[in-house]
């Protein structure tokens, strides 16, 4: 596979159609496993996934989109097939700059988002999974992202899930009054101490699994009372905890019924995908669990004080889409002329050895003279093949990939191997006797007209 001949296919299941229960479904505990699976597919030639905690995504190049979608018919089988959206080529690649830039997020314009493309990215090329497509594609995407949060004000505001739902927390609670618990101390986690602290709390608590990378986090944020406990000493938080946000990456419930249970007045967000709070834990008198769905009563306000800067993120991406596309196309079209080129040079340089072995045969060859000849061949070369190589980059602008694959077949490398038509032009006797005596430095003996 080529870079002229890979097209990409994608498919998604993200929170603009489907329910946290189809992406959870969806997802799949290590990204590294998708991109092998998917890339140990007979016509998979690259291969990309990417998970957040609401979205799963997956992309492939083949050699024919039929071939990728027929990879990925199967990408979700445990989400609805209403949830599960089908991306061809274009859409695959603008749909990607779209999430870098935090278009497609539940915040929209978040940041962590292109920090996770990131980490895909880098995930996939251990896996050995990019090649020249989702090189373009995805380093595009992420290039894009950069200059949205750089050039617009499109992540201003509440710019992550974890501010977000210190946001909605704010809405239910007063916060400089409140003792808050962070359970994970993940980026997500991380993300929510931070805006905890900035929240001025009284108390706030750190859980973790791993009781270093809670004290960690504890120290980091600015806050002067912020403590670190275990999972094990959950308990205990959980009783002074006015306010929760669970963040952690289990796939178990972290915060089931029987933990929330006979704590008081609780408000607790659960952010983590999967989900940390049991179903359950809603139902008991004086807890309030919001999920990641609440969270649209934040961005809903978010996105409308970032509405003209996404404006001109569109825009952006379109300028930057279209520029995509054209690199792919002049790809395409410098692949043929690479091996138009090659196949020319090939009998050029065959061609002018056995002329120069021919020549040497009628008298001294000088190297001035040699270097006359192979300048002669190689503007020939050039001359011949500048008509062919604009009309092919013309034909990869206009799409007409018919032109360019006729080319391709035209020009194979191994053309004009072995005996040939142009064998006889290398033969001395076919060599004209002027030319011959002007390389060769001689000039003809003027003839008597009574010899």
């Amino acid at each position: 596979m080529t870079a002229g001949t890979g097209v990409v296919s994608g498919v998604r299941v993200s929170h603009d159609r489907a329910s946290l229960d189809d992406v959870e479904a969806a997802c799949h505990p290590d990204t590294g496993a998708v991109v092998e699976r998917l890339l140990a597919v007979p016509g998979v030639g690259e291969a990309f996934a990417l998970q957040t905690c609401n979205r799963f995504e997956a992309y492939v190049v083949t050699d024919e989109p039929t071939t990728g979608r027929a990879v990925l018919a199967d990408f979700a089988p445990d989400a609805a097939g209403h949830v599960t959206v089908e991306m061809g080529h274009e859409e695959s690649l603008r749909h990607l700059m779209r999430v870098a830039a935090g278009l497609e997020s539940l915040v929209l314009g978040e940041d962590q988002i292109i920090g996770q493309v990131r980490d895909a990215y880098e995930t996939a090329r251990e896996c050995g999974a990019i090649g020249p497509m989702l090189e373009d594609a995805v380093t595009k995407a992420i290039h894009v992202g950069k200059r949205a949060r750089t050039e617009t004000a499109i992540n201003e505001g509440a710019v992550s899930v974890g501010s977000a739902a210190v946001e909605l927390l704010a809405q239910h609670c007063d916060l400089a009054d409140a003792t808050a618990l962070v359970v994970g101390a993940g980026e997500m986690g991380s993300l929510a101490a931070h805006a905890l602290a900035d929240a001025e709390v009284e108390t706030l608590y750190v859980a973790n699994r791993s009781p270093a990378n809670a004290a960690e986090l504890a120290n980091e944020v600015d806050h002067d009372d912020a403590r670190a406990v275990s999972l094990d000493g959950l308990a205990s938080a959980l009783d002074a905890a006015d306010a929760v946000v669970s963040a952690t990456g289990s796939e178990d419930h972290v915060l089931d019924a029987s933990r929330l249970a006979d704590r008081g007045d609780t408000l607790v967000v659960d952010i983590a995908q999967p989900r940390d709070v049991s179903p359950a834990a809603d139902a008991l008198d004086g807890v309030t669990v919001h999920d990641m769905s609440a969270l649209e009563s934040v961005t809903g306000e978010t996105e409308r004080r970032r509405r003209e800067a996404a404006e001109s993120v569109e825009a952006m991406i379109d300028r930057e889409f279209e520029r995509l596309l054209e690199g792919y196309k002049r790809k395409r079209a410098d692949e043929v002329i690479a091996t138009m080129y090659e196949s020319a040079e090939r009998i050029k340089a065959r061609e002018v050895s056995e002329a120069l072995t021919k020549l040497d045969a009628h008298g001294d060859f000088t190297d001035d003279q040699r270097e006359v000849v192979e300048s002669m061949a190689d503007a020939l070369v050039s001359q011949l093949l500048a008509p062919p190589t604009k009309s092919l980059r013309d034909a990869a602008a206009e799409d007409d990939w018919t032109t360019i694959n006729t080319a391709l077949q035209l020009f194979d490398p191994e053309f004009g191997d072995g005996e040939g038509p142009s064998e006889a032009t290398v033969r001395g006797d076919e060599i004209p006797d002027a030319v011959l005596e002007e390389l060769s430095g001689s000039a003809p003996v003027a003839a008597d007209d009574d010899d």
